[in-house]
């Protein structure tokens, strides 16, 4: 496995993000938006990263860890967020992303700004404030999405209340046989409990503003994305979207959606080679 190396950077506005690299330092670049409530240290493809030539760039997003907070933080300004550590890492914005899961919505608002040059959805958490897909979701499902839109503060509140070991327990209680063991392999399991103490770090306020905005309406211009958007999801996967990425691939312009039909919820970690191999097209 490779080594991961810390980086930290600070912002004009006089911010820090923490993150780090992974893989060999003249590699592509790469970068990584995790899902929900995970840090820096969630990668994925590790054993991969020599082989490809891969850099693979990992961020706390703002409230998280090391990345300072940033009041009434949105979708575009995490994304622009991201922009700067690709830029200051990398030495370019013009770097492929790979977002997984809740990290979707971040890396649809990195493509509608223009500067990813490719775009991979990896089990993409669909936008529940969109009429078409809260119509196809059971209402004990939009309790929550439906606060953060009416009562935004006190869905926050709630939120803050999670925590790493819930959110532990529920992706594991939730996912299926096959991708419950992989998420159980000891190798995986430390990395992602590190990653999740990452995420919740400072009484969780980067998750719970991560997963508020992931509730709330998106305000994303899907029309203004122009790089190729590769939509990816496993077919036993029954959590992450109720028709697998199909209505999101139609709003997006430029979009290749594949169900792979030995996969599930775990297809970024099951199929990382079909992921890079997308990203570094």
């Amino acid at each position: 496995m490779s080594a991961a190396d810390p980086i930290d950077i600070s912002l004009p506005d006089g911010r820090r993000l923490a993150g780090a690299t992974t893989g060999p330092e003249t590699g592509r670049p790469v970068l990584f938006i995790a899902g929900a409530g995970t840090g820096r240290s969630m990668t994925f493809g590790e054993d991969l990263l020599e082989e490809l030539g891969v850099r693979l760039l990992t961020m706390d997003r703002p409230g998280m860890a090391g990345s300072t907070a940033a009041e009434d933080r949105t979708l575009a300004s995490t994304a622009e967020d991201y922009r700067a550590f690709a830029t200051r890492t990398a030495g370019t914005d013009a770097v492929p992303i790979v977002a997984n899961s809740q990290g979707a919505a971040f890396g649809l608002a990195a493509a509608a700004a223009g500067w990813p040059t490719r775009l991979v959805l990896v089990s993409p958490a669909d936008e529940l404030a969109h009429p078409p897909i809260r119509a196809m979701l059971p209402e004990e499902a939009t309790g929550l999405a439906d606060l953060a839109a009416t009562q935004p503060e006190r869905a926050e509140a709630v939120l803050r209340g999670f925590t790493a070991e819930a959110m532990e327990r529920m992706v594991l209680e939730g996912a299926g046989e096959a991708d419950r063991a992989r998420y159980s392999q000891p190798e995986f399991l430390e990395r992602y409990r590190r990653a999740l103490a990452e995420g919740f770090a400072n009484d969780a306020r980067g998750y719970a503003r991560d997963t508020l905005l992931a509730m709330r309406t998106w305000r994303i211009d899907f029309e203004r994305i122009g790089c190729p958007v590769d939509i990816l999801f496993g077919a036993e996967d029954l959590g992450h979207s109720p028709d697998h990425g199909a209505t999101l691939a139609g709003r997006i312009p430029s979009t290749r959606r594949e169900v792979l039909p030995d996969a599930g919820g775990a297809l970024l970690w099951t199929h990382a080679r079909e992921v890079l191999d997308r990203a570094l097209a």
